[in-house]
């Protein structure tokens, strides 16, 4: 009879709680208790007795049997509160019992409520409003609070394990960009407090411990900017899902108020007129620029290695490379030392640094974001875009910065291409249904990458998707023999970034900047390679930009609507991350976005033996973020493959 009591008990209360969402560090979104959570409401120990007798579920509960219980959860939660009316006997009503919770939480941004049962002027609205804001307590109904109706045991039950998850310090790691917007909206959290826990991880793990290397410069007013986000937020409400979150940007995009150098020491200190377009647009979104990321000098190479802040390290191997060019911002948001982060991709410098630190990275369509104000290496390939822990948090980031801007005319392509909203195609079940090729001539002789691929093949299989294997890019031998754009444009096109620059530029040319010695030994030769083009007349260069652009997008085309694809599949990097001081190879599939223009997401597939990270290529074609954003959020959904490094708990 007492196991029939204890379970007959436990599932009164998995009821109440699934009445009411829980919140929890974890969830993206209000949603009912999980089956883990509605386990450890059931029956807590530190859950006074009397909330979870079966006999006394439905019957009022007294101010004192909830204050204690109160108090309780405080403590388990490791916080403490000080409540009047402990012994008080008398039966509680519901707008008490908010006045209770609202003296043991701090709501800085209370959400109006528009319940019919609350009179004018009550001295309980603003703890109802209160209480409501932090998800502790909920109506009776849409329209109505309950004013005046007795709390039962079975309530406090399920509000009380509520104030138990809300009092528990927020988890800074892994936690997603909703996570944080749910821990700000329901005053746990202040933009504030989250850009400071930031800050101190950047001290601790880039500046000390394992000393990733990642940061060249920290915003200094990030913290004030953060308390004017917050008091913004108490007034009038958040900007977007972007509102006080702290953003790592790649150091070759152009800050108002910080230099961007492109990892050249020859830059030090020169701070653009105005920010780059993307970086406009996120701060408009409300986003924290926390600071700036080191980069393979130029964009160069796949190391992250520059003059001006030396060399990177890979946060689940120190040993090697964090992959590049964008490897700083990967190893920071890696390693948690930013909520999400800004890359440039030229040829794999978002999509490789993103695989090797189990991220998602997305390489929009030419034309969807703006490139102005972002150091060039070659527009005809360059593009901007974000390195994320989550293909949501991707997501939000391209909701953010998609779109035409008058002064990048390639954006003009965009108009009519961009959604209203890119979490619309979060589908867990994307997958089932779609047509996906796999492209084995890109994959490489890397065993332990191909086994990975090999897994994720199977994984999207058994998650509905149709696979194609072995799928033909007709001519691809040919169109492989191209030679690298930024081989041809990055003389010109850094020049007129010099000019842009204004009185901050120290160097008038690229030729200016290599008399004066002021850069990495590693890039000589590449930089005198490039400075001794003398024109972008030459047949060669016209060659690559029409013949093979048009070749390589016909080629796709073809096999992709012979075989019915919605995308085409393949391993980022043919090779995982090398150790420092190694040349860093990334094989072919990287030529198939960066020659097209069209875009990728990459996703984190797994690890080798070895515990480095894997990322497989979701590829389409112009304009299909959407689609390829659907297909990698339910690849994410159905496998979970991140994990955040060990090295920076």
């Amino acid at each position: 009879m007492k196991s029939f009591k204890r379970n007959l008990l436990t599932l009164l209360l998995i009821s109440a709680l699934s009445l009411t969402p829980i919140i929890a560090s974890a969830s993206p979104a209000v949603s009912p208790a999980s089956g883990s959570e509605k386990t450890e409401a059931s029956s807590p120990s530190w859950m006074p007795q009397s909330l979870t007798s079966l006999t006394l579920s439905s019957s009022p509960i007294t101010t004192a049997e909830f204050a204690e219980a109160v108090k309780r959860a405080a403590e388990a939660a490791g916080s403490s509160v000080s409540l009047a009316a402990s012994n008080d006997k008398e039966h509680l009503t519901r707008e008490k019992a908010a006045s209770l919770l609202n003296s043991a939480i701090n709501v800085p941004y209370a959400k109006s409520i528009a319940y019919k049962d609350i009179a004018p002027n009550s001295p309980y609205e603003k703890a109802i409003s209160n209480v409501y804001t932090a998800e502790l307590m909920q109506g009776k109904s849409p329209q109505t609070f309950g004013y005046g109706k007795m709390l039962t045991h079975r309530e406090a039950a399920a509000i009380v394990y509520r104030l138990y998850q809300y009092l528990q310090p927020f988890q800074l790691t892994e936690a997603t960009i909703a996570d944080m917007q749910k821990a700000m909206e329901t005053g746990r959290l202040t933009s504030e407090k989250l850009v400071q826990q930031y800050l101190d991880r950047i001290a601790k793990y880039d500046h000390q411990g394992p000393s990733l290397n990642s940061i060249l410069t920290l915003n200094a007013k990030a913290l004030d900017t953060a308390r004017q986000l917050d008091m913004e937020r108490a007034a009038t409400g958040e900007r977007s899902p972007l509102h006080g979150i702290p953003v790592i940007v790649k150091d070759n995009y152009d800050t108002y108020d910080m230099p961007t150098t492109s990892g050249n020491i020859g830059l030090k200190g020169v701070t653009p007129p105005d920010d780059a377009a993307q970086v406009k647009k996120l701060r408009d979104a409300g986003a924290i620029i926390i600071g700036k990321a080191n980069l393979h000098e130029f964009a160069f190479g796949y190391t992250t290695v520059s003059s001006m802040g030396g060399q990177t390290l890979n946060p689940y191997d120190p040993t090697r490379v964090p992959g590049g060019s964008s490897g700083g911002t990967a190893a920071a948001v890696a390693a948690n030392l930013a909520a999400v982060g800004m890359g440039t991709d030229t040829g794999g410098s978002i999509r490789i640094p993103s695989s090797f630190n189990s991220l998602v990275g997305i390489r929009p369509t030419v034309g969807l974001s703006s490139r102005d104000g972002i150091a060039p290496l070659a527009l005809t390939q360059d593009t901007g875009g974000p390195i994320a822990r989550t293909v949501a948090d991707a997501a939000l980031i391209l909701n953010a910065t998609a779109g035409y801007d008058p002064h990048d005319i390639a954006t003009a392509k965009s108009v009519g291409f961009v959604p209203k909203d890119y979490t619309d195609y979060l589908d867990k079940d994307g997958l089932k249904g779609a047509r996906i090729g796999i492209v084995r001539e890109v994959f490489g002789s890397d065993a332990e990458v191909n086994s990975v691929a090999s897994r994720a093949i199977e994984e999207m299989k058994a998650a509905g998707a149709i696979l194609v294997d072995n799928v033909q890019i007709p001519n691809f031998d040919i169109i492989n023999k191209y030679g690298s754009l930024s081989a041809w444009e990055f003389k010109f096109q850094f020049n007129d970034y010099l000019k842009s620059l204004g009185d901050a530029a120290p160097y008038k040319s690229l030729d200016e900047l290599i008399a004066s010695g002021k850069y990495d030994p590693s890039i000589k030769k590449a930089l005198i390679d490039r400075n001794n083009r003398t024109s972008l007349d030459a047949q060669e260069y016209k060659d690559i930009v029409l013949f093979r652009t048009k070749y390589v997008q016909d080629a796709v085309l073809k096999m992709m609507a012979d075989n019915q694809l919605d995308a085409l599949i393949f391993p980022t990097s043919s090779k995982t991350a090398v150790k420092v001081g190694e040349e860093q190879v990334a094989g072919d599939a990287f030529k198939l976005s960066s020659f097209t223009g069209w875009p990728t997401v990459t996703v984190p597939a797994g690890f080798t033996a070895d515990h480095l990270p894997v990322g497989i290529d979701f590829f389409g074609r112009a304009f299909s973020e959407p689609e390829l954003i659907k297909l990698a959020y339910s690849y994410e959904q159905q496998t979970h493959h991140r994990e955040a490094p060990e090295l920076t708990p």
